[in-house]
């Protein structure tokens, strides 16, 4: 439970003022989020269930920890990790360290202890915000550990204007590790400029003021936190911490989401693909803003909000590309829209010429939104932070190359066509498997999918993976056939296997390495539907669907592909021996595993059971 502050009025010293009038352009984000303070102290910044947090209590208790910091010696560009659970003091913090003049080094709590102290090393972290709880885990002989209980009152201390205010806005603004290429994370290394032009275009684009309602759902440690943050505080709104159980399920972040009256909300690309094909009620969203997986899907028409689809590598403040996503369904995927404000897309080949239109490319970014580098620069760094001189640009520009694939279409935005590293060959083929997944998902049995390849050399092998819709059984056959009605044989995949959900990592993007391997027991069921006919296949079909929470059980489904196992066949076993009397075991259900089959094997038994009884037995059992 969140602590609900009642402050009195933020102190309104000429000092204190004077360091946070508004300039003509803002290149402090922190510096705008205290003018916020000083002119709405009341109104409500943060709210956790039935708590809240007014800006003057968040001012006061950021610029609190920020005198701390300052009196142990942080200052511009030293980074300070936060290792805190979504919280009021999660927030305080973020902005406390920006107030220093310090960069924030976000860090999640679930990660393992090991990665945790590898990042802050990496980072040359001298002094971390953590629970009481890991102190001591976290404790070194050169670093300072603050402790923050998420449920104490934050600090009353009068605020001082701190050297953030007026930070130069090439200073860190936060340093965000990402998963590296040899295996040990990087650190990228954002600007004050970086962050202040990311809300600057924030605010401007999706018209973010006071009276709006946004979410905070982000995994602690993806950049998206500090743009789900930043941009709503600078804006005067009140921002909402999701509670954990919203964050990994859709249908209770879609009832959180009402619930709350959230009017603005980002959600990661693979739980928003779910809520943009759902059913909407009344709602106060005006806006889904989705980003960090390439999204499959098209909004349906009757959605009561606008869908956008954004685009951007950590390297890069978070976004650099942003788009309206046009309700569907329609050919291909949605695209990742235009270039947001003071941000430059160059599509170039190997060369580093630009591609001829509707040719595909490399995504090179230039602008206001390219990171300084990295915290450590790997050996690939020069590789990626280039300067290059575009044909028909005046001047050498600073780029950040992406690796990702796109082109332009003719309405001048940009069409995501993966990473320049992970696209497949299949047997010779060249293959996107996003553009696999997009086409699966337009099946009316498909809730949502994923498509790997599995294999070396030539026995490499499309695999898809499929979330069913409620309620369904989709058949393989019938898949690969709706595939093949869109796509060359060889970009069909051979194994589909059925997922109760797509395994997404802490950031909320697909986790390929959580993908099972493909068995028997987790195949969809790869067999024409035949209908039971009526006697015991239809009633044992019918007691698959009520144990399974299905429907359209077929005579030749297996009972164990369908999602049946050991607990739920031993119910079966017990339901037949009350329908029928006939005295089965659950090996029974492994020697007859589909409908029809079991059907054989419990008239078997009654005829046997029937033909060991005399006249009066039988009796018996008709009365």
């Amino acid at each position: 439970m969140q602590p609900t502050v009642v402050e009195p009025d933020v102190a309104q010293s000429r000092k204190f003022r004077k360091a946070i009038e508004p300039p003509k352009k803002w290149t402090s984000t922190a510096a705008r989020i205290a003018f916020v303070a000083v002119t709405q102290p009341q109104a409500i910044a943060l709210r956790a269930g039935s708590a809240e947090m007014t800006y003057a209590a968040l001012l006061r208790a950021s610029s609190a920890l920020a005198g701390e910091l300052v009196e142990l010696g942080i200052g511009a560009d030293t980074a300070v990790g936060v290792c805190l659970p979504r919280s009021f003091a999660h927030v305080v913090a973020f902005l406390g360290v920006l107030q220093a003049g310090a960069a924030i080094l976000p860090i999640d709590p679930a990660w393992p202890r090991a990665r945790i102290g590898a990042v802050l090393e990496d980072a040359g972290a001298s002094v971390v915000i953590t629970t009481r709880g890991l102190a001591h885990e976290l404790s070194a002989a050169h670093r300072t550990v603050l402790t923050r209980d998420p449920t104490e009152l934050p600090s009353a201390a009068v605020p001082q204007p701190a050297q953030a205010m007026i930070a130069d806005p090439e200073q860190l603004a936060y340093v965000i590790y990402t998963s590296g290429s040899t295996g040990a994370p990087k650190g990228v290394e954002i600007t004050r400029r970086n962050l202040a032009n990311l809300v600057d275009w924030h605010i401007g684009a999706f018209a973010v003021g006071p009276s709006d309602r946004t979410s905070c759902v982000a995994g602690l440690s993806f950049d998206a936190v500090i743009w789900e943050l930043m941009p709503a505080l600078a804006a005067g709104a009140t921002v909402h911490l999701a509670p954990e159980e919203a964050r990994t399920s859709a249908g209770e972040l879609q009832r959180w989401l009402i619930e709350q009256q959230i009017t603005v909300a980002f959600v990661p690309t693979p739980l928003a693909e779910t809520l943009i094909a759902g059913d909407w009620p009344d709602t106060a969203l005006r806006l889904l803003l989705t980003g960090g997986d390439t999204l499959h899907v098209w909004p349906r028409s009757d959605l009561p909000f606008t869908v956008v689809n954004n685009y951007g590598p950590s390297e890069c403040a978070v976004v650099a590309t942003s788009g309206i996503v046009a309700a569907g369904p329609r050919d291909g995927l949605p695209t990742i829209g235009k270039p947001i404000a003071r941000c430059e897309i160059h599509i170039l080949d190997e060369e580093g010429d630009p591609v001829p239109p509707g040719e595909i490319g490399e995504i090179h970014i230039g602008g206001e939104n390219v990171g300084r580098g990295y915290r450590n620069p790997p050996a690939s760094a020069a590789e990626k932070f280039v300067t290059l001189r575009v044909r028909g640009a005046a001047h050498p520009q600073r780029l950040y190359r992406s690796g990702d694939l796109g082109r332009w279409t003719a309405e001048g935005e940009i069409e995501f066509h993966g990473r320049s590293d992970t696209q497949l060959k299949v047997r010779g083929y060249r293959v996107e498997p996003d553009e696999v997944s997009a086409v699966l998902n337009r099946h009316p049995l498909v809730a949502q999918s994923a498509v790997v390849a599995r294999g070396q050399g030539a026995e490499r092998r499309l695999v898809a993976y499929v979330v069913p819709r409620e309620q369904t059984v989709p058949r393989a056959g019938e898949l690969r056939d709706f595939l093949a009605a869109a796509l060359p044989a060889y970009m069909v995949p051979e194994r589909l296997v059925r997922m109760a959900a797509i395994p997404l990592t802490s950031n909320g993007k697909l986790d390929r390495n959580a993908l099972p391997a493909p068995m028997p027991a987790n195949a969809l069921p790869d067999v024409p539907f035949r209908e039971p006919a009526a006697g015991a296949e239809a009633r044992i079909a019918t007691m698959v669907e009520e144990l399974l929470g299905i429907q359209g059980v077929g005579v030749d489904d297996n009972f164990f592909l369908l999602g049946g196992h050991s607990l739920l066949g031993t119910q079966l076993v017990l339901r037949l021996r009350e329908a029928f009397g006939a005295e089965l075991k659950l090996k029974d259900l492994f020697d007859a595993q589909t409908v029809g089959q079991l059907a054989c094997k419990v008239v078997l038994e009654v005829t046997r059971l029937v033909m060991s009884m005399d006249e009066d037995e039988i009796r018996k059992r008709l009365a």
